[in-house]
């Protein structure tokens, strides 16, 4: 049986990010905000039926709240996938249907989904019976150029009648054809309030919206008329965003930690990460770039955290401490 759904608990999520939410992202993030949900990358389904599943869930003891997201068409097996999501101890089980690349269509799932709705409640109608976390729903406003709001209407009316409760919203159109990935997170064109009907029509539905969002001031005006937000690239870009949450969106005291303290944890985090996986600690690392972003010596930081020589030469933990003393941080403490 589903657990019972609270809005507040989408009320501010960081979007999932192909090659960037991954779980060294995510132990960074949550250094940042309490409160904030957080999203897997998108795993295809099969991956984890042939794959290092117990690689790719990546999960770890501290991140919740974390939801697990998973491309595909599969009833069966998004079931399969969405127990193991639960065991591994993820928060709730998200259905990607809004990804519009080339390889995701191919493989029958992603925004493409979208034009059978029939079998995507039959997916998530499987994935309920196998957990009891949510089960939600990722996608968009429309598919190709026609967008219409009957279309998003009647799509999310087949899933709210099969159960599901979530619904986060990208307010922009895939156009399967014609445009990268990269491009259809900002050509078509952006409709928040073609997404705000939804939730006139679906009033106990959880609608989050996803789009655009650069400032928290801005996900607080859109709080009025959705009950969460989801925020990509600037969340990623930007990370420093991340630290005004929990005080700005929920009220919570601020925490007083600084970027400094911020770099000092995730060095001890990424040298154990070295120990573990010599060549992931690189990866591990390069999360850490934009939290200078407006600060004086934030190239200079970027810089010789992305050396190879540096890499070449020193241990992670000695590379992101060399490279953060560049960096005047206005928040640290004598």
């Amino acid at each position: 049986m589903t657990e019972a759904i609270k809005p507040e608990s989408w009320r501010f999520c960081v979007a999932p990010m192909l090659d960037w939410t991954d779980r060294w992202c995510r132990h960074f993030h949550r250094l940042l905000t309490r409160r904030a949900r957080l999203y897997t990358e998108m795993i295809a389904a099969p991956a984890l039926l042939y794959g290092d599943r117990r690689r790719l869930l990546g999960y770890e003891q501290g991140v919740n709240p974390c939801a697990l997201q998973l491309g595909g068409s599969d009833p069966k097996l998004l079931a399969k996938c969405a127990r193991w999501g639960e065991e591994a101890g993820y928060d709730e089980i998200n259905l990607n249907c809004g990804c519009p690349s080339e390889k995701v269509q191919s493989g029958s799932f992603g925004a493409v989904l979208m034009l059978r709705p029939a079998l995507v409640a039959d997916c998530v109608r499987a994935m309920q019976d196998a957990v009891s976390v949510p089960v939600t729903v990722k996608h968009r406003i429309g598919v190709d150029r026609s967008v219409s709001y009957e279309f998003v209407r009647d799509f999310v009316g087949t899933l709210y009648e099969a159960g599901v409760r979530v619904f986060i919203v990208h307010a922009r159109a895939a156009w399967l054809q014609g445009l990268s990935p990269k491009e259809n997170r900002d050509v078509p064109p952006l409709d928040r309030g073609l997404a705000a009907r939804l939730k006139e029509d679906f009033p106990q539905a959880v609608i989050v919206v996803n789009g655009g969002l650069r400032t928290l001031e801005e996900c607080r005006s859109e709080l009025q008329r959705f009950d969460g937000v989801m925020v990509g690239r600037e969340a990623y870009n930007n990370p420093w965003l991340l630290s005004r949450v929990d005080e700005v969106l929920w009220d919570s005291r601020p925490s007083g930690i600084s970027r400094t303290d911020v770099i000092r944890e995730m060095a001890d985090y990424i040298a154990g990460v070295q120990e573990e996986e010599p060549l992931a600690a690189r990866t591990a690392a390069n999360h850490l770039m934009g939290i200078a972003q407006g600060l004086a010596g934030a190239r200079a930081w970027r810089r010789e955290l992305t050396s190879p020589e540096s890499w070449r030469r020193l241990r992670a933990r000695e590379i992101i401490l060399s490279a953060w003393r560049h960096v005047a941080d206005p928040g640290v403490r004598s």
